[in-house]
């Protein structure tokens, strides 16, 4: 074989061995299809073990590292051995809501109702009235005082009040009244004018309740007030004379019965000598 065939030949060959590379290296490149594990229902995502895996690839399969790998599955070795078909743990996920079957919906109870606290449930009315007789009872003529102070207060201190008293000739005037009062307990108190004398005690304790209306009366005495007696509107004076006059006739009556008994006591010579000597003169 001469050098011009061995060459033509050495040609022919490198020719056709490049033709066999050209459509190997045109093929693509097969890829991978990876699908991505989905959690079960107690919320763990497991990842079973494929020919020629690692560690290192199933973690970067599923974009954890190598020591999350190891952490999630303590039965790996030290060398991080797997086998094809065993299943690993690669991560956690919310666990299914259940879900809920309806029950039978509650009977509604009725509404609760609450009572309105109600802001005052009495009313208390004072009177402070002119006791021209002194005999301690509001007449028709004895009208109400000026210049005086009424004080309501609840025991406890739930409720205090004052207010001055007005004069007023009305008889069926009642006084100074002190509404949307609580009930309860209260000491009801009087002051009196300066040229006022009290005929009562200006001090009383008054228990009133929900719905009551009470009146209370206090009497005083002008210190320049005279009574006469034959002008008392009771008849009082009237009556103090009658009794003056029947105390003194029965005085006399009892000194005469007195001195009949005497005479009718005394012995019979006596009464003979008084006679004599009647008769002498």
């Amino acid at each position: 074989m001469n050098l011009k065939r061995f060459l033509i030949l050495i040609l022919f060959c490198a020719l056709i061995v490049f033709g066999l590379w050209l459509p190997a290296a045109a093929a693509p490149v097969a890829q991978v299809q990876y699908a991505t594990p989905t959690p079960g229902a107690d919320g763990r995502i497991l990842y079973t073990v494929q020919a020629g895996d690692t560690c290192i690839r199933i973690a970067l399969l599923n974009q954890i590292s190598v020591e999350q790998l190891r952490a999630l599955n303590s039965k790996l070795d030290a060398n991080c051995t797997v086998i094809q078909g065993q299943e690993l743990l690669i991560g956690l996920a919310g666990a299914a809501l259940a879900t809920n079957t309806p029950g039978p919906s509650p009977t509604p109870l009725p509404p609760t109702i609450t009572p309105t606290p109600q802001s005052g449930t009495t009313q208390i009315c004072v009177l402070l009235f002119d006791d021209l007789n002194g005999n301690a009872l509001r007449d028709a003529n004895e009208g109400a005082i000026a210049g005086g102070a009424i004080s309501v207060t609840e025991i406890n201190g739930a409720y205090s009040a004052t207010q001055p008293t007005v004069a007023n000739s009305d008889p069926a005037y009642h006084g100074v009244c002190f509404t949307d009062v609580p009930e309860g307990s209260y000491n009801i108190s009087v002051a009196i004018p300066d040229n006022y004398n009290p005929t009562v005690d200006l001090a009383r304790k008054l228990d009133v309740r929900q719905g009551d209306i009470a009146d209370v009366s206090f009497g005083a005495q002008s210190t320049q007030t005279t009574v006469s007696p034959t002008t008392d509107n009771n008849g009082s004076g009237f009556t103090s004379t009658i009794l003056g006059i029947a105390g003194a006739v029965l005085l006399l009556g009892g000194g005469g019965l007195g001195w009949y008994a005497w005479r009718m006591g005394r012995p019979a010579s006596k009464l003979s000598g008084s006679s004599s000597f009647l008769k002498k003169k």
